[in-house]
């Protein structure tokens, strides 16, 4: 069924219908119970499930996220929530060197089926300890798998394909598109894991990009095209693992490529994706690959520092025509 509704209720509504249909599915987090969640995305599911599915934890998240890894390995379905990504760091021994490693350090014999979700971005003037972009980060760590949702379909996909996958997957949601509305379907296949999304299709020139700045990318698609500028937008959806194969057929047609990452740009996942390029598909270039990324500052309090800091349609216009050789 076609319906319109908000990213946070399309997360909402994924998280209830796998608790309906899999007991052993739980969710555990900071605040995710009587409170309904910082950002509201559990509100009502308490009441609906019980202490025991929906389960408020101290403020530690290398503890809550580690119990999270043990009932996993013992057969259960966790969701763990923590709160932005910046907290991710306090678990972050949990989630690599145990979630990430245990399938190989038991030689097969123990998968962790661990879903970990988390606000990430900025925006929302929270300061700097609330409002970092790290999901290039964990993209970095095999054994995990990363996914950005964007649109609201994916916000609800992405919940049952991760925990319908074996292995740990960390689920970054842009904090600023919870309020944002879409069109979702629940009746029909999620695009899998690994696999890009080709949103716009243009012949001058593809942008990569994920989670809210796809909305940016195809706000100043618009904008360039009234230059004569046509674009290609494709949504990465899945940081690790990274859809190669519709990254390079993209560059085979366009030939000219900029990357729109919400992270730094020093060790980001646009700085990953520019070397495989370089690795595979240097010669199709007739133009020296860009991004634009986050400027490399702790995220400002301030609306108009922070603003300033992070990616901008403006920005992305500016980016794309100076690949076109136009600025």
């Amino acid at each position: 069924m076609d319906n319109i509704t908000t990213y946070r209720e399309a997360v909402r509504e994924a998280i209830s219908k796998a608790m309906i249909e899999d007991e052993r599915v739980f969710l555990m987090g900071e605040d995710v119970g009587q409170y309904g969640g910082c950002f509201a995305v559990t509100m009502g599911l308490q009441e609906k499930f019980g202490v025991n599915r929906i389960i408020d934890t101290p403020l530690s998240e290398s503890a809550f996220t580690g119990a999270g890894i043990g009932a996993a390995m013992n057969g259960m379905r966790p969701i763990v929530e923590i709160m932005t990504v910046n907290f991710s760091l306090l678990a972050l021994d949990q989630i690599m060197n145990n979630a990430a490693t245990l399938l190989h350090m038991s030689g097969g014999q123990f998968n962790v089926p661990l879903v970990i979700r988390m606000a990430t971005g900025g925006g929302k003037q929270l300061g700097a300890q609330h409002s970092h972009s790290l999901e290039g980060w964990f993209a970095h760590i095999p054994g995990l798998k990363v996914l950005t949702p964007a649109t609201v379909q994916d916000a609800y996909d992405m919940v049952g394909l991760a925990l319908n996958d074996p292995d740990p997957v960390l689920i970054f949601e842009n904090s600023l598109l919870y309020n944002s509305k879409g069109s979702l379907d629940t009746d029909i296949s999620a695009l899998p894991i690994g696999k890009a999304l080709v949103h716009k299709t243009g012949k001058d020139i593809t942008i990569l990009t994920y989670g809210i700045n796809l909305f940016k990318a195809l706000e100043a698609s618009e904008i360039l095209a009234k230059d004569g500028i046509d674009t290609e937008v494709i949504d990465l959806r899945s940081l690790r693992p990274l859809d190669d194969e519709t990254i390079m057929q993209s560059i085979k047609k366009t030939h000219k490529v900029l990357i729109v990452d919400d992270g730094w740009k020093s060790g980001s996942i646009s700085a990953e994706i520019m070397a495989r390029i370089n690795e595979q598909v240097f010669y199709e270039l007739d133009a020296p690959m860009m991004r634009v990324c986050t400027v490399e500052v702790p995220l400002p309090f301030a609306k108009h520092l922070e603003d300033a800091a992070i990616v901008q349609v403006d920005k992305i216009i500016d980016m794309t025509k100076k690949v076109m050789g136009q600025l």
